[in-house]
């Protein structure tokens, strides 16, 4: 059993000097694993958080485990709905905080993975989403991967490299998600997560840190994502081919393609001085480190 500790982090000042995070967890009959979850985001010990659970209609003990923790949720519901991406949906049009995310009832996040997000957002106003390294748990909740780091351009997307933007370590302002139309789409059946992300690089660019935040969980069987690959693949596959883009972004897909082929000839990529080139048409942003010596995370070009 998975215990929320009530006390705070002794480490923990007035909440007003945190941003407020909203978390949305969307959950159907996920008894197994469910209380991991609200244990990752509860134990963080976050003083400014607001929690949100969208029950589609469980009927395995699932609301048993949420009605233990709902004095510490602003919002639950358990109600038939129209899928994962329609509760959480419903979900954020209950929440009001400042940095937004959600966590599937099967996954969960790492310890303090809140206040390394709170200080990355709070001391760079320039962030407007920002995604952690990548990493996979086991049915045991074992840590059993954690991917290699990589840099994420709008134009890898544009020329079909998605993987993986992952939505377990994803965080954004609120102020993105309005730009960007504050809704999902929920005409998409299996990827409206990519279809978001998609949107929001059509406004700012995706920083990241050198740190895992959020982690999926790989299972033997009962996962969706899992289920469903192909469907999403194909999914994800049309909204790229219909992204619209500009003269100059097919301009710069061009350039990029070709300084890609110069990277393979030794001769021409130091001719040419590829890599820099790439580097710049891609537009990555600076992207976070942890320092040891101050304790903090820092901007790396």
């Amino acid at each position: 059993m998975f215990i929320f500790e009530e006390k705070l982090c002794s480490k923990i000042k007035h909440m007003s000097n945190y941003p407020s995070i909203s978390i949305v967890t969307p959950n159907l009959n996920q008894v197994r694993f469910i209380e991991e979850t609200i244990d990752s985001v509860l134990s963080q010990g976050y003083p400014n958080l607001e929690y949100i659970i969208i029950d589609g209609g469980s009927t395995d003990g699932s609301l048993d485990i949420i009605k233990k923790y709902e004095r510490h949720l602003k919002y639950w519901v358990s109600e038939p709905d129209k899928g994962l991406y329609h509760a959480v949906q419903k979900g954020f049009a209950q929440s009001q905080g400042e940095i937004m995310a959600w966590i599937n009832s099967d996954d969960r996040y790492h310890r303090n993975a809140f206040f390394t997000v709170a200080e990355l957002f709070g001391e760079h106003p320039q962030v407007e989403w920002l995604m952690g390294t990548p990493s996979l748990i086991d049915e045991k909740g074992r840590i059993v991967q954690v991917d290699i780091f990589k840099r994420w351009s709008k134009y890898m997307l544009y020329m079909g490299d998605f993987r993986w933007l992952q939505q377990e370590s994803m965080f954004w302002r609120r102020s993105l998600w309005q730009e960007a139309g504050s809704t999902l789409n929920l005409s998409k059946k299996y990827a409206a997560d990519f279809e978001l992300w998609l949107r929001y690089f059509r406004y700012k660019p995706l920083y990241l840190c050198r740190a895992p935040l959020g982690c999926f969980r790989a299972r033997q069987s009962g996962s969706v994502s899992v289920q469903h690959y192909e469907s999403y693949i194909s999914e994800l596959t049309q909204m790229l081919a219909e992204e619209p883009l500009t003269p100059a972004q097919e301009q710069d897909i061009k350039r990029i393609k070709f300084y890609q082929w110069v990277e393979q000839i030794p001769v021409l990529r130091r001719f040419l001085k590829s890599e820099g080139r790439l580097r710049k048409l891609y537009g990555f942003p600076p992207y976070f480190i942890f320092h040891q010596a101050s304790q903090k995370f820092g901007f790396i070009n």
